[in-house]
């Protein structure tokens, strides 16, 4: 079990944050073991040729057979809405005695052969094996995966607005629970640690290759989180779901459709892509729908995200 022991005054200081250098780094725990990760087949046929092409051997090496992979890869974001050349630099500059101790958490029986040599000139390799892997198997599909990212983080803070932040905590994982001010996360690993996050603050962050909330492996990092993303399910749908007959009667089968699509939050390119029609013509119908009172928006970063209101709710568990 892990624990982070939280000051009165830091119960504000929990924030959240999407970062694509964790997303890109947890993505290869999928690749070590794809029958865990039954949801994202789909992404892992499509970059297939792709990967042919990449230093797997490196890759694969950065994860051990529990799935753990190197804290100084999966560092705390700073930012809410991370940058991926930006996270990548930033990792460029970890010590060379960080890279070692690290890597020997990992693998602390003996590091695989491919992860031998100068720790310097180790991470320089690592860091281009990784630009490579986002080049070839990230970036076409960036878009989509941070909709539903964002799409958690505006639910999340729904839930804090109307039920509170232990709410919140219990909502994320079965394995997580905020008793008094100590966030408990239980593993599945013999891992334990208890640590302050006074002074350091909480960071939550969402990933769409995390089956079980997990945290660094060593207490000396900055305290975050890292949490399976909702809606996870939806990332690679692509028909509409059947609709309520008397409703599209009503409002038509295009807004139907949208209004039942839009139980998590979502952005109006999403949505293009799901229903297959053009971005205009989703933000007509997301206008009218919202005019009518039956969805709400939210912002965020450069996204407005959409869900529907409680009248929206209302509306479909009535027909």
């Amino acid at each position: 079990m892990i624990e982070y022991d939280l000051a009165a005054n830091d119960l504000g200081e929990v924030r959240f944050a999407i970062s694509p250098m964790n997303e890109l780094v947890l993505s290869l725990r999928a690749l070590r073991d794809p029958g865990r990760f039954p949801l994202q087949l789909p992404w892992l046929r499509a970059t297939e040729p792709a990967r042919a092409q990449l230093d797997l051997d490196l890759l694969l090496a950065l994860s051990n057979e529990v799935l753990w992979v190197p804290d100084f890869l999966t560092p705390r974001p700073h930012t809410p809405l991370g940058k991926i050349d930006d996270e990548l630099a930033a990792v460029s500059t970890t010590p060379s005695s960080v890279v070692r101790a690290d890597l020997a958490r990992v693998h602390p029986d003996s590091l695989p052969p491919v992860l031998r040599g100068r720790p310097d000139r180790l991470l320089t390799r690592v860091l281009a094996a990784l630009s490579q892997y986002w080049e070839t198997c990230f970036t076409p599909y960036w878009p989509r995966m941070r909709t539903i990212l964002e799409s958690d983080v505006v639910y999340r803070g729904r839930v804090i607005a109307q039920s509170g932040l232990a709410a919140m905590f219990t909502d994320i994982s079965p394995q997580v629970r905020l008793t008094g001010l100590t966030l408990q996360i239980i593993l599945r690993t013999d891992l334990t640690y208890r640590t302050s996050a006074a002074g350091r603050g909480l960071t939550l962050v969402p990933s769409l290759f995390s089956r079980r909330a997990s945290t660094p492996i060593s207490p000396e990092e900055p305290p975050h989180l890292m949490y399976p993303a909702r809606g996870l399910a939806t990332l690679w749908e692509t028909p509409p779901p059947a609709s309520p007959q008397a409703l599209t009667n009503l409002i038509g089968q295009s807004r139907t459709h949208l209004l039942t699509l839009l139980e998590t939050p979502t952005s109006s390119t999403e949505l293009s892509v799901r229903l297959n029609v053009t971005p205009t013509a989703v933000n007509q119908h997301l206008r009218a729908l919202h005019t009518a009172g039956l969805l709400t928006k939210a912002r965020h970063g450069r996204s407005v995200l959409y869900y529907r209101s409680d009248l929206g709710d209302q509306l479909l568990r009535g027909i």
